[in-house]
């Protein structure tokens, strides 16, 4: 559960995938092979978007072998991948209200994007290759558009070499069940304050 109280809360699903896919980075909780909050297991780690099966499609992504998460993992187990952006510490000595009623105290702003599903796993090479393609290609298609070099591919490597390494990993993927996000961006203060904490980020740079 994530504590996210009104003011905070974004429930446009749409924005919420825009979000995972723009960072493209999380935070993957699984339960361990007890079954109990006990046995948490997580790893951070590159996840891709895909729509399909609809509403909200699913997330894929892979471990290293010898990352002991995926061996403490029953089928379909339940699966939590955290998104996170733009964290940033806000001081009460920036709020015009400090100088009206002194009430005012320190705060975290910060984005975050939460995905809860079932996870499967992916042994099979021919399972696991397409999922190592689609982040590769993500990835290095940004790095290319953005005038950093020619895109490198997987099928830029010898055949035998990139076998071998798939031999290393464990594919997986989430069929998203339920997304929540929570923006806390000091939406809890006035206009005076909220304008003052932007312009000392803007300051910040």
């Amino acid at each position: 559960m994530l504590y996210n109280p009104p003011h905070f809360r974004d429930q446009d699903q749409a924005a919420l995938l825009d979000f995972i896919a723009a960072r493209g980075f999380g935070t993957l909780v699984t339960l361990g092979s007890d079954g109990t909050a006990r046995e948490l297991d997580l790893t951070l780690l590159p996840l891709l978007h895909r729509p399909d099966p609809a509403p909200l499609g699913r997330l894929i992504g892979h471990f290293a072998k010898a990352n002991p998460q995926w061996k403490r993992l029953d089928g379909g187990v339940a699966a939590m991948a955290v998104f996170q952006a733009g964290d940033y510490y806000v001081s009460p000595a920036w709020y015009p209200s400090k100088q009206q009623t002194g009430r005012v105290v320190p705060t975290w702003n910060y984005e975050t994007v939460v995905a809860w599903g079932r996870l499967t796993l992916l042994e099979a090479p021919e399972q696991i290759l397409p999922i190592v393609t689609a982040l590769t290609e993500r990835h290095e298609s940004r790095r290319a558009a953005a005038g950093q070099g020619e895109a490198w591919a997987v099928s830029d490597a010898p055949a035998d070499f990139v076998q071998a390494q798939l031999k290393g990993i464990v594919g997986f993927e989430i069929a998203i069940e339920r997304l929540e996000g929570k923006r806390k961006l000091s939406q809890n203060r006035t206009p005076e304050d909220r304008a003052a904490v932007m312009a000392m980020r803007a300051k910040e740079g």
